[in-house]
């Protein structure tokens, strides 16, 4: 799930609070709570001492503290419904960059620009101050402390800007250990549940483990000892977070790593595997088949753009000639800081949609000779706003909005430029989660709807009612699809397994049981990255055509499932076998690896495919250059 960003609310900081209540604060200067069932600010309060550089919840969850510009670190309740302003802490020149609670709630330790204090809750005084540079002499530069944890013992752990992981002890403010980790900043620390381990990110990209471990076998006396390096990134790495089995890290270079913990996994499998995300899992690309369009969403404007062609045919692999080159027709462009939430293209391309937090736009898109023209339609229907996902029928009659609370509106389209509100639909139980994923079927009599909670509705659009409930499965669903011919409903969840539902009959179908009874092949099992897009060939009914970020496949019911001794990926293998030994190793799927990584694949007619790919370095070339590291030998 994804709340979208906002230019003006750009965040420095995240916690959770009270259970399972989620804050952010920024450079803005508001503190602002999130609404997780509707992906949504649910309200915002001014910090009062300007941009706020940090901030962290008390162990109990009651309490926030937030490090703003002016050097103050303020107090607020967490209460039902918001937060409420309690105390300001002893006020000192400097901004504070980093904050942590003693688990005891009883004191604060804040980092600085050359010094870290700790706070006294109930008095609000500072009891100690530590100048992290007093035992480096003659120092030119002023060391900046990037990240703070307080520990159960009274150590203070903090990493700063040479480069350095410090063990303080804030009672005596004596230095206990300091390990020099690398040349460049030490940027971000996180510490486990249990104390005995620590992971640092540096501005080098690379992650660094520290546990606690006894100085000789059998010894009371415990060090911490750096014992993992690890070098995922590229760039800063800005934030770190250390689970009970894994080690996360997030950086500059927009991944998002999540590293297990050997020792701590139990068995081999999906949990045991090094996970690496880049690319959102949800649709940022929109196809119009019969007009051959496709829209691209950014975070401020939509694209439109009219794919090319060729005449000409070739083998498999060469590259043809274009008789027409793509052609971008249209900008369409949002007006104020929010960030574009969802978009559509309708099939015909006559229609463009998208979706804010506080507005929907609906646009008539006109094509006369060698010009567009676009006109936005006036007087939309009010609905809850904001629009979680926009889907249009294949007739280009009607739009389908997912909304909150598990609602779903239906808009009929009126020419020349107009559409009204039809029906408006409720799960029967009703669900305070947003709708996040839509599927309608081709001959606009059915539509699925997926929320929050992760339960599967289908609507029966003939007769504006519910039709049925798919059984729940306890993992989130990452695309779903009904088919133009059989309207049978193709459902791929995030633990990559593959489920079969026949609306008519209410019912996994035959093909669907026997792949939960077989099992699917291990490979794909573990796979990195989810399924994101599902269609059909209708030519060939067999077929489900599939795609996530490294792979497109061709799914064919028709074949057997491959088992585990099997070779999943067995497409250039099969090539180079006799017909007769190439019938007797063929197997349901058909994978292609060449496009990657893979925003959007689909099916514009039966013997037309379009993929598009987002290239790695396109967006790593708009970075700052990351810092330079000797190596041996050069």
């Amino acid at each position: 799930q994804v709340i979208p960003g906002h230019e003006a609310r750009a965040l420095e900081a995240l916690c959770w609070a009270a259970g399972e209540r989620l804050f952010g604060a920024g450079l803005g200067g508001e503190i602002v709570e999130f609404d997780l069932a509707g992906l949504r600010v649910a309200g915002c309060v001014d910090g009062g001492g300007g941009p706020i550089w940090s901030m962290a919840a008390s162990g109990s969850g009651t309490r926030l503290a937030i490090g703003c510009e002016d050097g103050s670190v303020k107090l607020f309740e967490v209460v039902p419904g918001g937060i409420q302003f309690e105390r300001n802490l002893d006020r000192r020149k400097g901004r504070i960059l980093c904050l942590s609670w003693h688990p005891s709630d009883t004191h604060i330790a804040a980092g600085s620009i050359d010094v870290l204090r700790v706070f006294d809750v109930s008095s609000g005084q500072t009891v100690k101050r530590i100048m992290v540079n007093y035992h480096v002499q003659r120092v030119k530069r002023e060391c900046v402390v990037w990240s703070i944890a307080f520990l159960s013992s009274g150590t203070v752990v903090t990493s700063d800007s040479f480069g350095r992981v410090q063990f303080w002890d804030w009672q005596q403010g004596t230095l206990h250990e300091s390990h020099t980790v690398s040349t460049a900043a030490v940027l971000s620390l996180a510490v486990s549940q249990e104390e005995d381990s620590i992971v640092v990110g540096t501005s080098t990209g690379a992650t660094y483990q520290f546990q606690l471990l006894p100085v000789k076998m059998g010894s009371v006396e415990k060090r911490w000892v750096r014992t993992k390096p690890f070098q995922h990134h590229t760039h800063d790495v800005r934030a770190v977070a250390h689970s009970s089995t894994a080690l996360i890290s997030g950086g500059l270079d927009a991944q998002l790593v999540i590293r297990p913990l050997m020792e701590k996994v139990q068995k081999k499998g999906y949990e045991a595997a090094l996970r690496k995300f880049t690319f959102p899992h949800r649709r940022l690309v929109s196809c119009a088949r019969k007009a051959r369009l496709l829209l691209f969403q950014f975070s401020q404007h939509l694209e439109l753009w009219k794919l090319g062609s060729t005449e000409q045919t070739g083998k498999d692999g060469q590259v043809l000639p274009l008789c027409r080159m793509p052609e971008h027709l249209l900008q369409l462009k949002s007006k104020g800081p929010e960030h574009i939430y969802c978009s559509c293209v309708s099939p015909c391309g006559s229609w463009v949609a998208y979706s804010t937090a506080s507005r929907f736009h609906l646009y008539r898109v006109q094509y006369e000779g060698g010009s567009v023209s676009v006109h936005k339609v006036p007087k939309v229907p009010k609905m809850l706003l904001p629009a979680y996902q926009l889907q249009f029928s294949t007739d280009s009659d009607s739009l389908f909005v997912a909304s909150a609370q598990g609602s779903v509106h239906v808009l009929q389209l009126l020419e020349p430029g107009g559409c009204k509100r039809l029906h408006t639909f409720q799960p029967p139980s009703g669900s305070p989660e947003a709708v996040y994923l839509l599927a309608s079927s081709a001959d606009g009599h059915w539509l699925a709807a997926v929320g929050g909670d992760w339960t599967i509705h289908i609507y029966d659009l003939k007769c504006s009612k519910h039709h049925c409930t798919v059984p729940t499965y306890n993992c989130a669903v990452s695309a779903l699809a009904i088919h133009p011919v059989t309207n049978n409903l193709v459902i791929a969840y995030s633990d990559q397994q593959l489920f079969e539902f026949s609306i008519p009959e209410k019912q996994y179908t035959a093909w669907s049981r026997t792949v939960q009874n077989q099992g699917l092949h291990k490979l794909w099992l573990e796979r990195d990255t989810p399924i994101t897009h599902i269609t059909f060939n209708p030519k060939n009914p067999s077929h489900i055509l599939l795609h996530d970020v490294y792979m497109f496949c061709v799914l064919d019911k028709s074949l057997p499932l491959p088992d585990n001794s099997a070779l999943l990926l067995n497409q250039s293998a099969l090539k180079q076998l006799p017909e007769n030994a190439r019938k007797r190793q063929l197997h349901a799927f058909k994978i292609c690896k060449k496009f990657q990584p893979l925003l959007f694949a689909d099916l514009l007619d039966e013997k037309c495919l379009v993929v598009v790919e987002r290239p790695i370095m396109d967006f790593k070339t708009q970075l700052p250059l990351p810092i330079q590291r000797k190596k041996f030998g050069t």
